[in-house]
């Protein structure tokens, strides 16, 4: 599966799947843990359903990416989304934000 990335600085953004399950979160982590970014948004406006493995993954990956030293950020306007990680409480073990500009601009305010 190609994972769609885009590099803003010293911010990789991943634009999750259509589908973010145990199929394609995966693939989602080993993209990202090949490039050795540490600081990462997921993009997930795209994304139309997610799976209890794609929040899972995202778990795993902030943890990975704080032992680098940096951080995973979510970025997502689908209200659907926004709904599931408020639900499953990810919105208060993730930061979320509704735009992906905010997300990347939010790792320069750490600095």
């Amino acid at each position: 599966m190609n994972i769609q990335t885009e590099v803003f600085g010293d911010v990789l953004v991943v634009h999750t799947p259509e589908e973010f399950s145990e199929e394609t979160a995966d693939s989602v982590r080993q993209c990202i843990e090949s490039t050795g970014a540490c600081r990462v948004v997921a993009d997930l406006d795209d994304t139309e359903s997610i799976d209890s493995q794609g929040l899972t993954m995202l778990l795993n990956l902030q943890e990975l990416l704080r032992t680098r030293g940096g951080d995973l950020k979510v970025a997502t306007a689908n209200a659907v989304n926004r709904k599931i990680l408020e639900i499953t409480r990810l919105d208060r073990e993730l930061e979320v934000f509704s735009g992906l500009v905010e997300a990347v601009k939010s790792f320069r305010a750490g600095l």
